[in-house]
């Protein structure tokens, strides 16, 4: 079993509307972005992306990219990982 950590990034934006919002992306994962309300929102959306993403690729048969100057880290064992905004 193998661990990977996503660097994600939550930048302020706005909705269509108007309403402030947060804009969040995974600068490896070319097309993979969300928004939320807040930026935990964001982060929690952009979780589930991910994770999309990822179930693609591999059903594709496709590797997981791997890019530590983009924030991207495998590891060979099983982790935790944890989000404090």
């Amino acid at each position: 079993m193998k661990s990977y950590i996503f660097r994600i990034i939550v930048d302020e934006d706005a909705f269509e509307d108007g309403r402030r919002g947060c804009h969040a992306y995974c600068p490896v994962l070319k097309g993979c972005h969300t928004w939320g309300h807040t930026p935990a929102e964001a982060l929690a959306n952009m979780r589930e992306a991910v994770s999309l993403y990822l179930e693609d690729l591999i059903e594709a048969g496709e590797p997981i990219p791997i890019d530590p100057d983009k924030g991207v880290i495998e590891w060979d064992t099983p982790s935790v990982s944890f989000n404090v905004l």
